[in-house]
């Protein structure tokens, strides 16, 4: 049943907010583009071996975080209302944390001795930890979602997600913030930019700027900086 069904005509609900879609979006394009990264690599240009490892290695450190993080605030939150209700994602972590050991592991050795079977051998794994990701990610937004906003405001979300961002070390919100702003819709990059303007000092603010700045084309450019009243053209 359409949860907006007994509304007045023309009328629709605010969607509730969503501690994990946006976050997920960030990840998915990080893994994407990584994977490509992985698999056009040529093992005999040093520097391209370099970046594409580094690469991996910053994916899968924000990947461990991310997990970290959903264990620790909002699977706890959810087990607080509903116990029992996260165990077969949180064993799906444990099982992700496994093979991102794996691909660790074997970037290391592939940046030891590149080898074109080596780096095949990374792609394709890494190939099969994006497609299980994709798939874990979704069930968690798509079942888990519901739980979060039967039992907690939005007010409470956002403080979740304010406790997420206090446990995360600059180096990583940094890492987060340079995928989340062009996977996310223009309204959700001009929110989070408000949002930021508010929290941070000046200096703090004025960096992140320079990062949207980095990673959007000009039109998503002009548009968030429209947005937030930074003598843009529309």
């Amino acid at each position: 049943m359409d949860p907006n069904a007994t509304l007045p005509p023309g009328t629709r609900r605010q969607p509730r907010y969503d501690l994990y879609t946006a976050t997920h979006r960030a990840l998915r394009l990080f893994m994407t583009e990584t994977l490509a990264r992985v698999g056009r690599l040529d093992v005999n240009d040093r520097h391209e071996l370099t970046t594409a490892l580094n690469e991996v290695d910053a994916l899968l450190r924000l990947a461990r975080l991310h997990l970290a993080h959903e264990n620790q605030y909002v699977h706890a939150a959810i087990e607080a209302c509903q116990p029992g209700a996260t165990q077969a994602i949180g064993e799906e972590h444990v099982e992700q944390i496994e093979t991102m050991d794996g691909l660790h592991a074997e970037a290391q050795a592939l940046a030891n001795l590149p080898t074109t079977p080596a780096a095949l051998r990374l792609y394709q794994h890494l190939v099969r930890f994006v497609a299980e990701s994709f798939d874990h990610m979704l069930a968690e937004e798509t079942e888990l979602n519901p739980l979060l906003w039967s039992h907690y405001r939005d007010e409470q979300l956002l403080e979740i997600e304010q406790r997420i961002a206090d446990a995360t070390t600059p180096t990583d919100r940094a890492l987060l913030l340079r995928w989340l702003v062009p996977a996310i819709t223009p309204i959700e990059r001009a929110w989070r930019f408000a949002q930021l303007q508010r929290q941070l000092k000046t200096a703090d603010f004025d960096a992140a700027l320079v990062t949207a700045q980095s990673v959007l084309d000009a039109r998503a450019w002009n548009k968030l900086k429209w947005a937030l009243g930074l003598n843009a053209v529309a």
